[in-house]
């Protein structure tokens, strides 16, 4: 390739699970909707970006803002970014303006790239230097306050993508087949997506890169490309067991990501496909740091529901309300101890306050780990409804509350209450025959009576971000708003 004066030498970086992948340059790497880059197409793509950038005035450790659709041109983009030196800010390709200019008012790009012709343009005001160490900027979840802006670095980025891989390369690999394809069937904007690209890199992979999640299309794709494993929300779980797909072959597991997914829609999704779902645990600022291996899966068919077991290299702790270890299959709030982690915001604040003297760092999930070393996730701290000192775990009462004939979703919050403090509201999406009555009985079945909603409200979708997880705080918003509409 000519040029190479704009690759950019220093620290371990992130490009090499592309310049150094092991496909010889006419094999295809790169699959998206409409377009196919062989290994060499790609590398020469990145490189053209790395050129390109600098000579647009772009310096080592400066960021840049990609807002582009999902396919390889995202995924080169990227990596020229890197070769460059650069920090990459990816942006949701459907944002609306006022949320684009927040995400470049909190990364100060100096630069953004956008449509599928790869268009630089210089972005006014001062940018900011994250130092070449910096890799890519991804974001909290932003279920309960706004998203914040987080910084991964190249070095700890390969030990997160190395922890979940090495218990699979322990085992033997069948060279006489091809590796399978990693399918991303969430947006490259996204940490998941982002995190799913580099695991299939370093794994060795070619990467199939959906442009929106379609039952159908996933469908398709996984019998074209013989995915035999993936990954997926738990949202695009559901869609697919709503769908009218009925076949996934040959797929064998689904690991569910972004959120652990219910028993009773893991055993849904079984029950329809025949495929094994295994819940993880990770978080944007720890990475993936419990999860299951296939070997756990046959032995432990019982536990599905469960997030796994810590990944090598992991230590984790639970804390009761007391401050001390929870007793086996004791629930307390959730502390993890990785190898690595992010190196802190983008606003300059650190991970310090979240972290013990020990080097844990408080999750603020709530979890109980069983006598086999599995740990169950019960729900979010914040989110657990303190109801005259009995505790209500909102999304076991949603579960229950799927339940009911004719109840498409549900979300429940607490709110606050004069005399118990605070107590469960349910939000239903589903049909108007169905009355609270029924909603009430079906709860009464499966809950102790604290467990139940005091109050439901009819809503036509509830409030989710771009990766399916409930925005609790919009639904505190909305009782708020109907209550004060009531009084």
């Amino acid at each position: 390739m000519g040029g190479g004066a704009a690759i950019v030498t220093g620290p371990p970086s992130l490009a090499s699970l592309l310049v150094e992948h092991p496909f010889a340059a006419g094999e295809p790497l790169l699959y998206g909707p409409g377009s196919v880059l062989t290994a060499g197409e790609a590398r020469e793509a990145a490189h053209a970006v790395a050129v390109r950038l600098r000579a647009a005035g772009v310096q080592p450790g400066d960021a840049v803002a990609v807002q582009m659709p999902d396919g390889p041109a995202v995924i080169t983009t990227m990596f020229g970014i890197w070769l460059a030196g650069a920090v990459f800010v990816p942006v949701n390709p459907r944002a609306p303006a006022p949320e684009v200019r927040k995400v470049l008012a909190a990364t100060a790009p100096v630069a953004i790239v956008t449509g599928d012709a790869v268009e630089i343009t210089a972005l006014e005001g001062p940018g900011r230097s994250y130092g070449l160490e910096t890799a890519f900027v991804v974001w909290t979840s932003g279920t309960t306050g706004e998203p914040k802006a987080i910084l991964h670095q190249h070095t700890a980025y390969f030990e997160l993508l190395d922890r979940v891989l090495a218990p699979l390369r322990a085992k033997p690999r069948d060279t006489s087949r091809p590796p399978s394809p990693n399918l991303i069937a969430v947006s490259l904007s996204l940490n998941a997506g982002i995190y799913n690209v580099l695991f299939g890199l370093r794994a060795g992979a070619p990467i199939v890169v959906m442009d929106g999640f379609d039952p159908e299309v996933f469908a398709e794709l996984v019998a074209r490309f013989k995915i035999r494993s993936t990954v997926l929300p738990p949202a695009a779980m559901t869609m697919l067991a709503d769908s009218t797909v009925n076949d996934l072959a040959p797929l064998r597991y689904v690991r569910s990501i972004t959120a652990p997914l219910s028993p009773i829609q893991a055993r849904r999704f079984t029950d329809k496909f025949g495929v094994t779902v295994l819940n993880g645990y990770g978080q944007a600022e720890i990475g993936e740091v419990i999860g299951w291996t296939a070997g756990d899966a046959r032995e432990h068919p019982e536990k599905i529901g469960a997030v796994g077991r810590p990944h090598p290299g992991v230590a984790i702790k639970v804390l009761d309300d007391s401050g001390g270890v929870a007793s086996t299959d004791g629930v307390g709030r959730l502390l993890v101890r990785p190898p690595s982690m992010a190196s802190g915001y983008a606003d300059g604040a650190e991970l310090a306050d979240r972290v013990d003297d020990e080097g844990f760092i408080d999750t603020g999930d709530l979890a109980r780990v069983d006598p086999d070393g599995f740990v169950w996730i019960e729900g979010r701290g914040g989110d657990v409804i303190n109801r005259g000192g009995n505790k209500v775990f909102p999304d076991h009462v949603a579960e229950v509350l799927r339940l009911v004939t004719g109840v498409e979703d549900a979300g429940v919050v607490g709110v606050p209450d004069d005399r118990l403090g605070a107590v469960p509201i349910a939000f239903i999406v589903g049909e108007d025959s169905v009355t609270d009555d029924e909603l009430r009985a079906t709860c009464r079945e499966h809950l102790a009576p604290y467990k139940v909603p005091v109050a439901f409200h009819r809503v036509d979708a509830l409030p989710r971000n771009q990766i399916g997880k409930l925005l609790r705080s919009d639904l505190i918003a909305l009782h708020a708003e109907l209550a004060s509409a009531g009084s």
